[in-house]
C-alpha cells in the first residue's frame, strides 16, 4: 500500500495487503455482515476503512493462524469477545516457530509409522 493513512482503500489493495484473494474478502463480508461493511462507490466498487482492514486482519489471524472455523469466529463476534481473542492478531499468520521452542529430540515410534503406512496402503487400494 502506498499510503497507509488512506481513509478508503479499494478491495484489490486490501487483498494485496492481507495476502488473500479479493473473492475471499467478499465471502467474509457475507459471513461477517455485521462486522465487515465496506463502502461501495460508483459501479459497486468496494472500499474499506482502515479499522475494517484491521478487523479483516484479525479475522484472517483467527481463521488461518489459530485454525478457527467461520462459525467459531462468528461466535466470538456475537459474544463480544472479539478484541480479547484477537489481541495478538497483528503477528504474521505465517510466522514460524522459534528454534528454542522446537523440541530438541522427537520420539518416533516406528511401529506406529508402520501401522499408518499400512492403513494408507489399504485406503489407496480401496480408492483405486
Amino acid at each position: 500500500m502506498e499510503n497507509k493513512n488512506e481513509f478508503f482503500v479499494p478491495i484489490n489493495e486490501v487483498a494485496k495487503e492481507l495476502d488473500v484473494p479479493a473473492h475471499t474478502l467478499r465471502y467474509w463480508e457475507k459471513q461477517f455482515a455485521g462486522a465487515i461493511r465496506p463502502v461501495t462507490g460508483a459501479g459497486n466498487r468496494r472500499y474499506y476503512r482502515r479499522e475494517t482492514i484491521e478487523k479483516l486482519r484479525s479475522i484472517k489471524s483467527l481463521l488461518y493462524g489459530k485454525g478457527m472455523t467461520i462459525a467459531g469466529v462468528k461466535k466470538i463476534l456475537h459474544n463480544g469477545t472479539f478484541d480479547a481473542e484477537t489481541k495478538d492478531a497483528k503477528t504474521p499468520v505465517n510466522a514460524g516457530v522459534k528454534k528454542e521452542e522446537m523440541p530438541s529430540k522427537i520420539n518416533i515410534n516406528t511401529d506406529d509409522i508402520d501401522i499408518a503406512i499400512n492403513l494408507l496402503k489399504q485406503a489407496k487400494m480401496f480408492l483405486e
